[in-house]
């Protein structure tokens, strides 16, 4: 998979990420850069580092499915992106108002948004990407929208975060599309 490929796939999945930190300072607008930091970094070791063990189960499971890896990758991508589209269209940004800054709701939040990250790990697998160098891109790119949502967050109005979802979801299917199209046309 090629760079720009990567770093497509890398902002298609930080978007999650970008719209619950949006919501972390919008309803949150006096949280400390520090404080800022801590949930990024937490946000970006998870979606950094899931990809790392979808990759691995993938290459377990790699040998018995290599004839199908495109329409595997495919798939995957899509229903990840037509969720996250989904979702963008309902609205539905899920932020424990009360206490943000916990531990518990930061990881929880972190677990959940990357889960579609574990799945592209999967889809690496299948089609041999060098793993380390995308999960540290997965992982920067998270950092940086992460903290840059927050920052938005604390100074936009709220409601801000459905289009993101949605341009994130049609991102992944995109490249789920590209995938699947150099897998079967140009081979």
């Amino acid at each position: 998979m090629d760079i720009f490929t990567l770093l497509a796939l890398a902002v298609g999945l930080s978007f999650d990420t970008f719209v619950v930190s949006l919501s972390f300072g919008v309803v949150q607008s006096r949280i400390k850069f520090f404080k800022a930091l801590n949930i990024a970094l937490v946000m970006a070791l998870f979606q950094g580092g899931l990809p790392v063990a979808g990759y691995f189960l993938g290459s377990v499971i790699h040998q018995y499915a290599s004839m199908m890896d495109h329409w595997i990758a495919f798939v995957l991508l899509a229903i990840l992106g037509g969720r996250m589209v989904y979702e963008g269209i309902k609205g539905d940004v899920a932020v424990n108002s009360r206490d943000i800054t916990k531990f518990s709701i930061v990881l929880a939040m972190a677990i959940a948004t990357s889960i579609d990250a574990f799945a592209v790990g999967v889809s690496f697998a299948f089609i041999k990407t060098d793993i380390w160098i995308a999960a540290v891109i997965i992982g920067a790119v998270t950092l940086i929208a992460s903290m840059t949502a927050i920052r938005i967050g604390k100074s936009a109005g709220p409601k801000p975060g459905s289009w993101v979802e949605i341009s994130g979801g049609i991102i992944l299917i995109a490249i789920g599309v590209r995938i699947l199209f150099e897998h079967t046309i140009l081979a």
